[in-house]
């Protein structure tokens, strides 16, 4: 049974607005998993599927190994291998995984944030919802 981070909810649900999104989910980084910690508009077998996320698995996994966001342009036409098939439960298209860093350099958490329409998320765009991302509380 999955129970969000109500300070992490609260943020995610601000976040995901602000940035007009439709969805959005936060990991924390455990040693080399991410752990969910808050979801927003996520469908409940997706939640369940995304509780622990390893390192280099699924688009939030691609991030925390890569260091940088991983973004695909429609979560239900993906071909990459990036995304996996259970996200396509999530009703959105264009989607990026933003790595949000400690002071120290490393990966402490990793932001989902997912659009209703289709379409490349720009490197402009990318770096300004990474900006945004890092204002997430500890």
């Amino acid at each position: 049974m999955f129970t969000p981070d109500a300070l992490i909810q609260s943020w995610l649900e601000a976040f995901v607005r602000a940035q007009g999104g439709a969805a959005g989910t936060v990991h924390r980084r455990e040693g080399e998993n991410l752990i969910l910690a808050a979801a927003y508009n996520i469908p409940p077998p997706v939640i369940a599927a995304t509780i622990t996320v390893p390192r280099g698995k699924g688009m939030a996994g691609l991030a925390l190994a890569r260091g940088e966001p991983v973004q695909t342009c429609n979560l239900q036409t993906d071909k990459t291998g990036d995304v996996r098939p259970g996200a396509r439960a999530v009703q959105a298209q264009a989607a990026i995984a933003l790595p949000v860093f400690d002071a120290s350099g490393e990966i402490r958490a990793v932001v989902g944030l997912a659009f209703a329409r289709e379409g490349e998320i720009t490197a402009e765009q990318s770096h300004q919802l990474a900006e945004a991302a890092a204002a997430l509380p500890e």
